[in-house]
């Protein structure tokens, strides 16, 4: 029976496909570094509920480490708090705290980088302006092109964190004024139908969603700890209380909507100053269940985990970037990334198997080989869950060669 008739048998009878011959790999030549091969393709297809409630991920982390150190030109240099704004053919990321300025003030920071492999110049967004610090932030632009922001800003009122909003119809002028715009204590929100928001300190989990016509802002309460509660407002700035998402000591720092077979489906992030990340989804964006374990510390470098902030592009989830630093002060913080991707490995004709080491940004995928060889082989490419097979292509690992994986 040929081939494709048991595929369509194996998907009648067992609701499988055959996986084994959707993909090829293909050499494209280039300098890798040397002692490496260097893949390209690898990047998160369309948002998968089912490998997300499942725990099955296959993230690599970036080879780069840190991704984003702070500038050197100053002597204060912490940064955290990144938040990744798809531009559709690049990204903006907004983080804050030290970027290597001459006071331990926290500010507002972006960049751009069409991939995550290079990155543009920085600019301050926000000063802390009357606040002693303004971090935090969590960054959406609309479908018009505009942009909020959400930040945290200290102090509000009797030595509190209040969550501060900051608007611009182009991200270059906030609130009226050009960048960078200092803060004032009217940019500060509110939130109707909380009685415990004007004693609440609210620090570094002031997460905002646009969606249908409205804001959402999930946020946790060091006051009132051990839940994620969900708020919407209008205007962004004026919020009323809509309960509570999520019963889980840890704080939120992302939130994200996808579709999947038609329906929504959101994607919460939080951290709690650990040594792990978790996740967790929802079908409403109110609701959310039971988080998940998405990742632990590679080493001392990233001990202390401070911010996550997914990396998204369209319906797809690329990885995500996180704030972390050595010292439980928190306050020597750097940002790295780990990267959702297929998995590339090159087995050699003697059985040897050489599995991915790191990633370089979303798209790319490192695997370190015997300098000065050729290897003759198979490569492996299987899923964002590490263990679907995808397909295999017959060929030679060269080193310092560059590949791409390629859909037949």
């Amino acid at each position: 029976m040929c081939t494709k008739m048991l595929c369509i048998l194996a998907i009648l009878l067992f609701g499988v496909g055959c996986m084994a011959a959707e993909v090829s790999v293909r050499m494209i030549g280039g300098q890798a570094e040397l002692g490496t091969i260097e893949i390209h393709g690898v990047g998160a297809g369309d948002f998968d509920p089912a490998i997300w409630q499942s725990g099955k991920l296959n993230i690599v982390a970036d080879v780069r480490s840190p991704l984003i150190a702070p500038r050197q030109k100053g002597l204060a240099r912490n940064i955290y708090a990144p938040s990744v704004v798809d531009l559709g053919d690049s990204w903006r990321v907004f983080y804050g705290a030290w970027d290597g300025v001459d006071t331990m003030n926290d500010r507002i920071y972006s960049l751009t980088t069409a991939d995550f492999v290079d990155f543009g110049p920085r600019r301050t967004e926000i000063e802390h302006g009357v606040f002693i610090h303004v971090c935090n932030v969590s960054a959406q632009r609309l479908p018009d092109g505009s942009y909020r922001l959400m930040c945290t800003a200290y102090p509000v009122g009797n030595d509190l964190n209040k969550p501060a909003t900051f608007a611009s119809p182009d991200g270059n002028v906030w609130n009226g004024s050009p960048a960078p715009y200092e803060a004032k204590l009217s940019d500060v929100i509110s939130i109707d139908g909380y009685d415990k928001f004007a004693a609440a300190d609210i620090n570094g989990m002031n997460v905002i969603l646009y969606e249908d016509g409205v804001f959402r802002l999930y946020f946790n309460n060091f006051k009132d700890f051990g839940r994620v509660y969900r708020a919407t407002s209008k205007d962004g700035k004026n919020f009323t209380f809509d309960g509570t998402s999520v019963d889980f000591s840890a704080c939120v720092n992302d939130v994200k909507k996808f579709s999947a077979q038609g329906k929504p489906i959101y994607l919460m992030g939080l951290h709690m100053n650990g040594d792990k990340l978790w996740y967790s989804l929802s079908p409403d964006g109110m609701k959310f269940d039971a988080p998940h374990e998405l990742a632990k510390s590679l080493g001392q470098f990233d001990r202390y985990i401070v911010a996550v902030g997914w990396v998204t592009r369209g319906n797809r989830v690329l990885g995500f970037l996180y704030g972390a630093g050595e010292i439980p002060e928190l306050c020597r913080n750097r940002i790295f990334g780990r990267w959702l991707q297929k998995k590339v490995v090159f087995v050699a004709s003697d059985g040897t198997r050489y599995e991915p080491s790191g990633a370089m940004g979303p798209d790319r995928q490192i695997i370190k080989i015997p300098q000065g060889k050729e290897l003759d082989g198979t490569f492996e490419v299987y899923g964002e869950d590490g263990v679907t097979l995808l397909g295999k292509s017959a060929g030679k690992a060269v080193p310092s060669a560059g590949y791409v994986v390629e859909a037949k």
